[in-house]
Parts: C-alpha cells; structure tokens; sequence
C-alpha cells in the first residue's frame, strides 16, 4: 500500500463500504470503490474473525471485471 500510496483508512473503507464485491481465487473477495478520485481494489480474505489484506491496488473503471 505504501507504494502504491493508498492509505491504510481508503482500504478499510473499500473494505467496509465497497460499490462492488467480486468473489475471486481461493476464497479471496476484490472490493472495489471510487475514493478521492481513484477507483480501488482492495483483494481480501476473511479467516476466523478477521480481514487479512492480499494486495490494494489503483484501477480504471474498465479493468475491474479482469
């Protein structure tokens, strides 16, 4: 995240609040939300009662579906 410069709060709120959630590989969901003028995935996982961040990237709109 710290390359990417997405901040730990703009993942929580992808996570917490997403427009749209993608079931993806091996249990793992992509959240996807328009903040500040970027449109984030954030890959995530649940296990027990906690979220485990995969990976939190910046997207177009066009390439959330790949």
């Amino acid at each position: 995240m710290k390359w990417r410069k997405i901040s730990e709060s703009e993942v929580e709120e992808t996570i917490v609040n997403p427009e749209k959630i993608v079931n993806s590989i091996k249990g793992r969901k992509n959240a996807f939300k328009y903040i500040y003028k970027r449109y984030l995935k954030v890959t995530f996982r649940k296990e027990n009662d906690k979220i485990i961040v995969i990976t939190a990237i910046e997207k177009s709109k066009q390439e959330e579906t790949i």
